[in-house]
């Protein structure tokens, strides 16, 4: 069994409305300043967004919740020991717009939604 078949197909990228905004006109994606700083791009499983959402964003309005086919990313994707030695997957290069298939904005972006995604997961 290769690694990828190891680890779900489908990760999350949470930002803000004008990071989603510029991503929606330019087609891509490259990252938050976190992003750039670190030299990947962060994301999460469901079972770890509410988690990064809890200790990066929770309180701030307008966030985004963009579901990303980690099947299309096979060439930039590493999983990476990162929050309690947890692996989370890490794109090293663009995210375009055609890997993501689910958003969310607005009220929806809380713990209740990656509890929901989580379980969504393990159906």
């Amino acid at each position: 069994m290769s690694e990828a078949k190891s680890h779900p197909t489908i990760a999350y990228k949470i930002l803000n409305a004008p990071q989603w905004s510029a991503w929606q006109k330019t087609g891509t994606f490259s990252g938050a300043s976190i992003d750039l700083t670190d030299g990947y791009i962060h994301l999460s499983t469901a079972t770890q967004g509410a988690e990064t959402y809890a200790k990066f964003f929770k309180g701030q309005q307008d966030l985004v919740v963009a579901e990303i086919d980690l099947d299309d990313l096979t060439d930039s994707l590493k999983w990476e020991p990162s929050r309690n030695n947890e692996l989370f997957p890490h794109v090293y290069g663009e995210i375009k717009m055609e890997s993501v298939d689910r958003v969310w904005d607005g009220d929806n972006v809380n713990e209740i939604l990656f509890a929901r995604l989580a379980q969504e997961q393990n159906l």
